[in-house]
């Protein structure tokens, strides 16, 4: 069971976002608000992979609009990266969450490798309509999502590789920003990710310089 049937094949980003609002292709649309699908240019030079929408994603139907989205917005600036030419999306559509015995606040749950896979072809489609230079991953559950299981973010954060079947296009792994807001030392946490969307940054210089 993937979402394989339910994306239209050759469709632009408005024809994709059209269709994955009916998708049915895992069990997360059963308690998901909506699906919050990708959003940006339709020419962006990066695109940016994300691991799920959060709570206030899934509420508002946009992606990166919670405090995590706020704070790449930040470091992309510092970084030297136009915000302007960069498409936000995540390897899962759906918010994934529990409830707590009390209380109402939905409690974010990492997907499984099943949903990961599941929702793979809108991703895909999304590569295909953007046509990206680079791409940036976000978190191991992204990163799993392009680049294998066998991926580790803590070892390869920060280099540029080549993406899988994709001939010309780059990657390139990192923390998700969530991960900083949690951090111990958050103003450490913070500067190692300006750091390697620092390094993004400068090989889409060197690209647009050839």
């Amino acid at each position: 069971m993937t979402a394989q049937e339910f994306v239209p094949p050759d469709a632009d980003l408005e024809q994709l976002r059209a269709a994955a609002a009916g998708c049915r292709g895992c069990d997360l649309y059963r308690d998901a608000t909506q699906t919050v699908f990708g959003a940006g240019p339709g020419e962006a030079r990066v695109l940016v992979v994300g691991e799920q929408p959060g709570d206030q994603e899934d509420r508002r139907g946009e992606p990166f609009v919670g405090p995590a989205g706020r704070l790449l917005d930040k470091a992309m600036v510092e970084a030297g990266i136009d915000r302007d030419l960069v498409y936000v999306t995540n390897a899962v559509k759906h918010f994934k969450f529990t409830l707590p015995e009390r209380g109402k606040r939905r409690i974010h749950k990492t997907p499984s490798r099943t949903e990961v896979v599941a929702c793979r072809p809108w991703l895909d489609a999304e590569l295909d309509a953007v046509g990206p230079e680079l791409v940036l991953c976000l978190g191991a559950t992204a990163a799993k999502s392009l680049l294998g299981q066998g991926f580790r973010v803590t070892q390869e954060r920060g280099r540029l590789l080549a993406l899988p079947d994709r001939d010309g296009v780059r990657v390139m792994a990192t923390v998700h920003p969530s991960s900083v807001l949690r951090a111990r030392n958050r103003e450490e946490a913070y500067r190692g990710l300006v750091t390697d969307l620092t390094a993004a940054a400068h090989a889409l210089r060197e690209t647009a310089a050839r």
